[in-house]
């Protein structure tokens, strides 16, 4: 058993005891239920030592459990192995969620606990309803954690910046009255923002507070005449503060948002979205201030405005760029003998992002899984899982930056060898459902559910399937996951809607042998109008050829083969110009007619 992990449960049992607690329960969250956290709040991480960005731990008297889903699944076996800890993989059958795990090992009269301030208000009453009718007591402010790792990262301190309306494309003034219509609409006074990624657009807001993610750390209450900032006031730049004060909002320290809540006059009906509010919060506010209902801004951001296309436009241009004098270094290096690993070409992307004009981070770590790895649907590079790549096997690569023109995300599935025959069947099945979802007009009032089976047709009809969603929502200069909109199984009755940033990404995984994705960032658009309705279309965005050796041409009709040319066609058009004369050439060759 890893003896450090073992010490850390050993300890935390300790204090269980100590507080009458018996099953604790860590989720990967942060006070704003982020995907993604600042290192500050990654004590799931700390306690199991499993770094995937999905997963919750459970820890009894004696036993420990980790849930995720499929993306990491083989991640979760190598990290937690040794660990004592049991991997629980969601989504497959005879797996036992959480509660249904406490609930069948608790005795009567257990207590339960948990950070109030790591789940929603939504969950929590989920829990006590559950646990409840099993005789369970749910204990909400066991921050036992806090008590052990001694030497937790401090909360952010990056710089806090406006985003220029030349590339919000909206004014912070504007985006608070539409705002303001909704919370009136509503019959109430005012509206919690918690969702960092909502703060950010609500309020031209940016920082570096979580990796990858240029977003503050920050909550916010839009009032009828006025509104608020609760982060550290100093991180503002002048610049800012005048803006904010321009537009009647306050700033306040982070924590002060408790007080705040807590002292609101009985006659301010404030909205407050429990799925998306942690307990803590919510429970900080007296139940008859509170008027339930869905952040409005959810769906405000997700509708992208014509300045913030016109960005996205210009940032698929440079990422294609960037990838062309990556990849051909990449192919150079490889043939001519080079040891490249999948570390090193991840930093050979980021280098040549980094050299783009608006270029800020990038939009998530690099996936560079070459061979089995590529099998990995998270896959994280480590030192001791870096490995070579060679011209036997296939590299997927996932990637994508911020700049201030827009968030990008693209995946590539290549070969620098030959292929084998299944290689290229497999490869042109991700294909063709790729092409599939792109080419499909579609009558307003669509769901993503309903068109996720495009994309896999024809993995479906060879018997096989990939695990994850098809598509996800991507932010303008913001998270490169987003809601409400997707493309997945599941429908989450969210209808697609012109303006909204989706990716495209069927994928196959074959494990221990290799994985293929191939994604591109589209974008909903305008179909034609017939007598049947309103229709509406995908315009795919993203710069990058395919790779033609993996394409089994003889699976292609002739609707697929146009789609590729003219695909790559525009790619030539777009980003050759921008290139020297070697990678031209290089490109030329990669997007030949086929």
């Amino acid at each position: 058993m890893d003896e450090n992990i073992s010490n850390k449960i050993s300890d935390l049992r300790a204090i269980m005891q100590k507080n009458g607690v018996q099953f604790l329960i860590i989720p990967t969250s942060d006070p704003h239920l982020s995907e993604y956290v600042a290192d500050h709040w990654k004590s799931r991480a700390w306690i199991t030592g499993f770094t995937g960005s999905a997963g919750t731990a459970v820890v009894s008297s004696n036993e420990a459990g980790l849930w995720t889903d499929s993306r990491y699944f083989l991640q979760a076996e190598e990290q937690l192995a040794g660990s004592g800890i049991t991997l629980y993989k969601e989504g497959i059958a005879g797996t036992p969620s959480i509660n249904e795990w406490i609930c069948s090992k608790a005795n009567a009269g257990a207590c339960i606990g948990i950070d109030g301030e790591r789940f929603s208000a939504n969950d929590v009453a989920q829990m006590q309803q559950t646990f409840g009718r099993h005789g369970l007591h749910l204990k909400c402010d066991a921050s036992f954690i806090n008590e052990l790792w001694h030497d937790a990262p401090a909360l952010p301190q990056s710089a806090l910046f406006p985003l220029d309306i030349q590339y919000a494309g909206e004014s912070l003034s504007d985006k608070l009255a539409r705002t303001r219509a909704f919370i009136k609409k509503s019959q109430a006074n005012a509206l919690l923002i918690t969702a960092l990624d909502e703060v950010a657009w609500t309020f031209n807001l940016r920082a570096s507070d979580v990796d990858f993610n240029p977003v503050a750390i920050a909550y916010a209450i839009v009032y009828e005449n006025s509104a608020a900032l609760f982060t550290d006031c100093h991180r503002i730049s002048d610049e800012g503060k005048m803006i904010f004060k321009k537009a009647n909002v306050e700033v306040l320290p982070y924590d002060y948002i408790y007080k705040v809540l807590n002292d609101l006059p009985k006659s301010t009906k404030i909205i407050v979205d429990k799925c998306k509010t942690n307990y803590a919060l919510t429970h900080s506010i007296d139940p008859e201030n509170i008027v339930e209902g869905s952040s409005p801004i959810t769906f405000m951001k997700s509708i992208k405005n014509e300045v913030e296309v016109a960005g996205i436009h210009k940032a698929v241009v440079k990422d294609g760029v960037a990838m062309a004098y990556a990849f051909r270094w990449l192919e150079e290096c490889v043939k001519s003998g080079q040891k490249v690993t999948e570390m090193d070409f991840a930093e050979k992307l980021y280098q040549c992002r980094s050299q783009q004009a608006n270029f800020f981070c990038e939009s998530f770590g690099t996936i560079a899984g070459y061979g089995r790895h590529g099998a990995i649907v998270h896959y994280s590079a480590t030192k001791e899982s870096n490995a070579v790549i060679g011209q036997e096997s296939l590299l997927l690569v996932d990637s994508g930056a911020n700049y201030f023109d827009g968030t990008t995300d693209i995946t590539r599935t290549i070969i620098i060898g030959s292929p084998s025959k299944q290689q290229k069947i497999d490869y042109t099945n991700v294909l063709k459902g790729h092409i599939a979802l792109a080419s499909i007009q579609f009558p307003q009032g669509t769901h993503g559910a309903q068109l996720d089976v495009l994309a896999r047709q024809f993995l479906w009809n060879a018997g096989e399937d990939y695990g994850h969603g098809t598509g996800h929502g991507i932010g303008h200069f913001l998270c490169v996951h987003e809601g409400p909109q997707n493309i997945r199984i599941r429908d989450n009755g969210t209808e697609l809607q012109k303006g909204m940033l989706i990716s495209n990404e069927p994928g196959l995984y074959k494990t221990g042998q290799y994985g293929i994705r191939t994604e591109n960032m589209v974008l909903v658009q305008e179909g034609e109008t017939t007598e049947f309705g309103r229709f509406l279309q995908f315009e795919t965005l993203s710069l990058f050829p395919f790779d033609s050796k993996l394409i089994e041409i003889s699976m292609l009709n002739e609707k697929e083969r146009n789609w590729i040319n003219q695909y790559h066609q525009k790619v030539w058009d777009k980003i050759s110009p921008l290139l020297d004369e070697e990678t031209q050439k290089w490109l030329a060759q990669k997007v030949k007619t086929i």
